[in-house]
């Protein structure tokens, strides 16, 4: 590593981690209230049925690439573009919450390299990375051929195993490997994300499910919960 470079880094997963949503599914959601991916019920059936088959652990990143990268694919980037400002200024600004702005910034000034690690694609995230000040963003990546996204993932998804695989190839850019932080810290609240949590020496179950809390408590990781305020405020 070069002198005076980050000695700790720190990842965070970005759905139900950093955000209280999922921000693929909303953006599907959001296409098909504003009738922008054909049929709305259908696109609604099949936005629901992935992220059942996602928390079941029973989805993979081609199964819901189909869906969500083909999505893309009809328009124009320009358009996408345009509407996916509307939908951080309905959807994602008012869901950042503070505790995780903070969360974030902690590591930022620690000086800390932080990146976000997330299966949800650059497309959709890049602007919410930014949101957050993240700088770094791993996400899976769509292809993007001729001026259009051709609906297909590009190179290893950003999913389970593939989190570790794209971390290093992130990190190999900048002359580095993960082996080269003595301290390193993924966030996540995901069973899914049990690949790169077990390679962290600081593994952190954010918001977990009930299956990553257990194993979490198990293994004495720290666990945390950024979002239990807005919870006791719905109840």
């Amino acid at each position: 590593m070069k002198p005076n470079s980050p000695t700790r880094l720190a990842l965070f997963d970005l759905d139900h981690t950093l955000l209280p949503l999922d921000s693929d599914y909303q953006w599907a959601e959001f296409l098909a209230r504003t009738g922008r991916a054909g049929d709305p019920e259908i696109a609604r059936q099949r936005n629901e049925d992935l992220m059942v088959r996602y928390n079941e652990g029973n989805l993979t990143a081609e199964q819901s690439a189909e869906f969500m990268l083909g999505l893309l694919s009809p328009h124009n980037p320009t358009d996408l573009a345009r509407w996916h400002e509307d939908f951080m200024r309905e959807m994602i600004w008012p869901a950042i919450q503070p505790n995780a702005l903070a969360l974030v910034r902690g590591h930022l000034e620690a000086g800390d390299l932080v990146a976000i690690v997330t299966a949800t694609n650059s497309f959709v995230t890049a602007p919410i990375a930014r949101a957050l000040g993240v700088q770094h963003l791993v996400a899976t990546e769509a292809e993007y051929i001729g001026g259009r996204y051709t609906g297909r993932i590009l190179g290893t998804p950003s999913f389970r195993e593939g989190k570790i695989t794209r971390v290093q190839q992130w990190l190999a850019t900048l002359g580095q490997s993960l082996a080269d932080y003595p301290e390193t810290w993924f966030y996540s609240d995901s069973m899914n994300d049990l690949p790169l949590l077990e390679v962290v020496s600081h593994p952190v179950a954010a918001n977990p499910s009930d299956e990553l809390r257990r194993i979490a408590t198990d293994r004495k990781w720290r666990i945390i919960d950024l979002f239990s305020q807005l919870a006791d405020q719905k109840s």
